[in-house]
């Protein structure tokens, strides 16, 4: 026996000694790719020395000779950092990215080839101004000169998702910029979901549209055909919709999370310390690393600094010694479905005003990993790329006969967006900035600006021209032949929606509409914000003037305008109610959760309950609204829509009747169901948090959810790599910390301010930014999580073009030289 103990001793501590090994193993394999902040390296492809600082924020100040030796620094160290997320946007674009996933993201590869995203941005290089183009090259030759020291010094392959997948890394190309540019228009557009949602609801009922996706405060929409008389023979269906992100890494995201932002500035005037401010953060999903890089690039114009893009050679957002910028999602409706009709006699023909005409069409070949290789038939209209209808579902909104093609101001030829932002970086004034703008294509963007004399806002971005007798006025897909429904070029730059220093002296965007013109000169019909601009306008209007540190706690802010506004319309016949009931019985519970509400001010914060009650509340409250209706169609609407549910308990034109459950022989009341709600919404989160209301913690469920979107998926390494925090805020504060919406964790926060940004043109070097995660891509740098507690906690790191306190609290210096011959 003793001798069986002895083995069974050594054997255990042989694979604890031959595991760990492995481990150390895979470590040094791993470590090889961290770059070193403070060496000398000869590279080919610069004019002169230059200088890389980096601060302890890891933030790569750049100071090179001329501009594109800056610009090839940048791209340097973009690499340096980012490898692995640059390659992965790139594959994605070029849709590419089953050469190395196989078959579960062919889907995604189909949608980009369809969209030809890749080929747009090659044959818009040449459309790029001269500098631009010097520019793109520069980039292009420092992501190269990395990767030629990746392959020559044996850097551990560039980064660790290497040793996992194909090693191999194509040279970077001026034209890989622009297609990143372009996916990221991808992520913000969303009239097209839009569009087929509002088709579906209208087979259904045709009122059911207006309640279920209401317009913003405004003037209505009068006289919207119901969706079976614009395109006939298209059955009503209550089948559930395809979320635009079913489809593995796809770059399309869902209808209710395409992008969303908040931007303000204030004008001397209305500054405390007579210099325009300007606050900025742009809502995107996260993933670790995120999306935004922080830099500071020397021009010849001068210093810059902001947020980059690994992979673009520009400051998209932040400020030079002159100038400030900030971007919100204009929401413009840059989309439209047109419904094509096919040659009964020849389908490789589709019907125009003039007659049949032939598809443009062309073969693409997709690999798929240890599969054979996929063969694609790509056709184009005078509309746009034809789209299977399991994209987008357009497949439950096209009759027989038919196909659906995709207008969208992104598919443009000769996009000219990469010689805006390169512009702008090199504008010191507002009017200068305007001017860039209007260089810009897609995706459309509110720019808000500010110098040291004034502000201003305007949408940059093309806008479709349309026929005032468009059928659906671009809201639900259009019979394509029809001259009427078809795109008249876009609108000229001077009728976009623009504010130059307004009488009031300060002006701000949180997604909600903009103008209020009739259409065609709309804009959109659908926008991204009802709530928050609520609680914008009563912060600004709290104060006569604002100072940095007031901009940064509107830019924290928790408070829910939501909130405040429908639990008491919700709970108006809940509150202290109902007999005395034992403790731990379903009613003690319900009367305990009402008494929390109603002494709640409606702060988002991760360490009370009650924003937790709430939302799971109002969360319950819209699917029993709806659910009796729409069936497998509810689980469309993922989060609640504050203007439906005020609709309904309000009835207004009748929205009362959703509080009716069709299918039981009772009339319920709003306030019944309120009730049950209420209920279900609490057994739900005492099976996962216990049965003591007073210890649930939204922060428990409102994690940020920053995960690595290849890595965070595999068992323990994800562990490593996914960033988890608790935090505060929810969909409708400033503070946005937008929920899932989906799966067994609805609550986790997975959208939301990945980059802030405050500018203050009294003081310009009391600028401060911060990131959402850290500025590298290497899970085993200390620079991949760095950051991350500090955004948690509401804290940003100094952003100076002083050049002195960069040097002063260096962490390291890197410093290349031009390789001689």
């Amino acid at each position: 026996m003793l001798t069986v103990f002895r083995w069974l001793l050594r054997i255990v501590s042989g694979l604890i000694v031959l595991t760990v090994l492995g481990t150390l193993l895979v470590y040094y394999f791993a470590a090889g790719s961290l770059p070193a902040y403070d060496e000398t390296a000869r590279v080919p492809g610069i004019s002169a020395p230059v200088e890389i600082v980096r601060d302890t924020g890891d933030v790569p100040h750049i100071f090179g000779k001329t501009d594109a030796d800056t610009y090839f620094a940048l791209g340097y160290v973009h690499a340096q950092d980012r490898l692995w997320q640059m390659t992965l946007l790139r594959r994605t674009a070029q849709g590419r990215l089953s050469e190395i996933f196989g078959a579960r993201t062919l889907r995604t590869d189909e949608l980009m080839r369809r969209l030809d995203l890749y080929g747009l941005a090659t044959r818009a290089v040449a459309g790029q101004d001269d500098e631009t183009r010097a520019a793109l090259e520069a980039y292009a030759r420092g992501v190269n000169a990395w990767i030629g020291e990746v392959n020559e010094q044996a850097r551990g392959r560039g980064a660790p998702e290497f040793f996992v997948f194909p090693p191999e890394i194509a040279y970077w190309q001026p034209a890989d910029s622009l297609a990143i540019l372009k996916l990221m228009g991808v992520q913000l557009s969303s009239a097209a979901q839009s569009e087929v949602l509002r088709a579906r609801l209208s087979l259904l009922d045709k009122d059911w549209p207006r309640d279920l996706m209401p317009a913003a405060p405004g003037t209505g929409v009068i006289d919207l055909p119901r969706y079976a008389e614009a395109v006939p023979g298209v059955p009503a269906s209550t089948a559930a919709l395809r979320r635009a992100d079913a489809a593995e890494m796809s770059p399309v995201a869902p209808r209710d999370m395409a992008g969303a932002s908040n931007a303000w500035a204030a004008a001397p005037g209305r500054s405390a310390a007579g210099g325009s401010l300007l606050a900025n953060d742009p809502h995107l999903g996260f993933t670790a690393p995120s999306t935004w890089y922080l830099a500071r690039l020397e021009l010849q114009s001068g210093g810059v600094i902001g947020a980059t893009i690994p992979g673009v050679p520009a400051v998209i957002l932040g400020r030079n010694a002159g100038l400030g910028w900030g971007l919100t999602t204009a929401y413009a409706d840059d989309q439209d479905v047109m419904i094509e009709e096919l040659n009964p006699a020849e389908p490789t023909e589709y019907r125009t005003p003039d007659g049949w005409k032939a598809f443009d069409s062309r073969r693409s070949i997709v690999q798929v990993k240890d599969q054979p290789p996929v063969t694609l038939t790509l056709r184009w209209t005078d509309n746009g790329p034809v789209l299977p209808g399991s994209h987008y579902d357009l497949g439950s909104v096209t009759p027989a006969g038919h196909v659906a093609a995709l207008s969208w101001t992104l598919l443009a030829e000769g996009d000219t967006s990469m010689t805006a932002a390169i512009g702008l970086m090199k504008a010191h004034t507002v009017d200068e900035g305007i001017a860039a703008g209007e260089l810009f294509v897609a995706p459309a963007q509110n720019l808000t600006l500010a110098d040291e004399n004034g502000i201003a806002m305007v949408t940059i971005g093309r806008l479709p021209a349309r026929d005032p007798g468009h059928d659906t006025k671009g809201m639900m897909p259009a019979m394509g032949w029809k001259a009427e429904n078809r795109w008249q070029g876009t609108l000229p730059y001077a009728q976009n929606p623009r504010v130059v220093n307004p009488e009031g002296g300060i002006l701000g965007n949180t997604n909600n509409k903009t103008v209020d013109r009739p259409f065609p000169n709309h804009v959109s019909f659908d926008w991204g914000d009802t709530q928050r601009i609520q609680r914008w306008q009563r912060l600004m209007q709290e104060r006569e003037v604002h100072s940095r540190e007031s901009f940064i706690a509107a830019q924290l802010d928790t408070t829910s305008p939501a909130a405040r506004s429908l639990l008491p319309l919700v709970g108006a016949n809940l509150w202290y109610t109902g007999e005395a009931a034992p403790a731990g019985t379903p009613e003690a519970r319900r009367q305990r959760a009402l008494e929390l509400l109603a002494d709640w001010n409606g702060e988002m914060s991760e360490h009370q309950p009650e924003p937790l009650i709430y939302a799971a509340w109002m969360r319950a409250l819209q699917d029993r609204l709806i659910r009796d209706e729409l069936g497998p169609l509810a689980d469309s609407f993922t989060h609640v829509e504050p203007l439906f549910i005020e609709r309904v308990f309000r009835n207004v034109e009748g929205a009362g009747r959703w509080c009716d459950v069709l299918q039981s022989a009772p009339v319920e009341t709003c306030t019944d169901i309120a009730r049950m709600a209420l209920d279900d919404a609490l057994v739900g989160l005492a099976d996962r948090y216990g049965p003591n209301v007073e210890s649930w913690r939204w922060g428990d469920a409102h994690q940020a959810a920053q995960d690595h979107p290849v890595l965070g998926q595999v068992p323990v390494l994800k562990w490593f790599v996914n960033i988890r925090q608790s935090t505060s805020g929810g969909d409708f504060t400033l503070n946005r910390g937008l929920t899932r919406g989906t799966g067994a964790d609805p609550f986790l926060n997975v959208h939301g301010a990945g980059y802030r940004g405050i500018y203050n043109f009294a003081d310009p070097d009391s600028s401060v930014f911060v990131i959402s995660t850290g500025q590298s891509g290497h899970p085993l740098s200390r620079h991949y999580d760095d950051l991350a507690e500090l955004w948690r906690q509401g804290e940003y790191l100094p952003m100076s073009l002083d050049p002195a306190l960069a040097r002063a609290a260096a962490t390291g210096i890197t410093r290349l030289e031009p390789e001689t011959p």
